[in-house]
């Protein structure tokens, strides 16, 4: 029996997504090989967080100390090397994120343990893992086995997988000591500025219709505007929108904008790049209207039409208007 150690993401008192996605999947491997699941909380005053932890694993390993208030990679480092070497476990799973990117390959470095980025998918085969990973511009998956380790990293894609609870537990929650930390890091907290504040929460409404490159041009924004408005929705848009500066930034979805779960999400011209899937793991009902039949948006959603979409904004537009 090996053991699974997840590191928990938080920020400014909440869990990010990426943590909870991360549980779902090490849950399910270690409910199928009879593996321990482990999260670790660093970090201070997280009695929050430790109730929402204790009934995802097994047990919940917290590095309390004022300190850790912020992340800090190379404070992360030193205290996940010495509880790797305490425990030896048999894998070490970081989001995919800013943190990730700057902590994993120094910690890999440091612990001289193989590591595989930006995963997708994570099996084992006899305690090896073997990794499902995106190149070439996310066009071709690529399945990589990792050399042979006492221990592996591995560092998760946001969106991979559901964040929903797999099993119920009741763990066991471990204050740990905290190691000996770098006095002078060459890392400085100055504070967290959240580009994505705006007019609109698109994270809290429940319909978004939201537009992609396939809009063609900026003017036709406000026919896509209408059609919310009657539906009572919230207009919200992919990455090149915001690029081409046709709506602000508070607008998008995706790994670069926000994750979203409305009750419905009527995709209009967008492709869907995994980066923007990644931001709607959660929605409950897709719908994608896009005029190339081969666009992967048509991957995820639940209903899709292969049309023009100012068509079926027409359409739709007047359907609503006889109500």
């Amino acid at each position: 029996m090996g053991e699974i150690l997840v590191l928990a993401e938080h920020r400014e008192g909440e869990l990010r997504e990426i943590s909870l996605q991360m549980l779902n999947k090490a849950s399910e491997l270690c409910r199928k090989y009879s593996h321990d699941l482990s999260v670790v909380l660093i970090g201070s005053e997280m009695e929050n967080l430790i109730k929402i932890l204790a009934e995802r694993a097994k047990r919940v390993i917290v590095y309390n100390d004022e300190r850790l208030t912020h992340f800090n990679a190379d404070h992360y480092k030193e205290i996940l090397a010495a509880l790797i070497n305490e425990r030896k476990p048999l894998m070490i799973w970081i989001g995919h994120t800013p943190w990730g990117m700057g902590l994993a390959p120094a910690l890999a470095v440091k612990t001289g343990y193989p590591m595989a980025t930006d995963c997708v998918d994570i099996m084992l085969d006899s305690d090896r893992p073997r990794v499902v990973r995106q190149v070439y511009s996310d066009k071709i998956y690529s399945r990589m086995t990792l050399r042979e380790a006492p221990a592996y990293l591995v560092t998760v894609r946001g969106g991979a997988f559901p964040s929903d609870k797999s099993e119920d537990y009741q763990a066991e929650v471990i204050n740990a000591t905290v190691p000996p930390l770098i006095e002078k890091s060459r890392r400085e907290f100055i504070g967290y500025r959240d580009t994505g504040k705006g007019e609109v929460d698109i994270c809290q409404a429940e319909l978004l219709v939201s537009i992609g490159r396939g809009i063609g041009d900026k003017d036709n924004i406000e026919v896509i505007k209408e059609l919310a408005d009657l539906m009572g929705g919230v207009i919200s848009c992919s990455r090149p929108v915001v690029d081409k500066k046709w709506l602000p930034k508070y607008h998008q979805v995706g790994t670069s904008g926000k994750t979203v779960k409305p009750k419905v999400y009527l995709a209009l011209g967008i492709s869907g790049a995994f980066q923007h899937v990644a931001g709607i793991s959660g929605a409950g009902t897709v719908i994608a209207v896009n005029k190339d039949k081969k666009a992967p948006i048509f991957r995820v959603a639940d209903y899709g039409a292969v049309a023009d979409l100012l068509t079926i904004v027409k359409s739709l537009k007047e359907k609503l208007h006889k109500r």
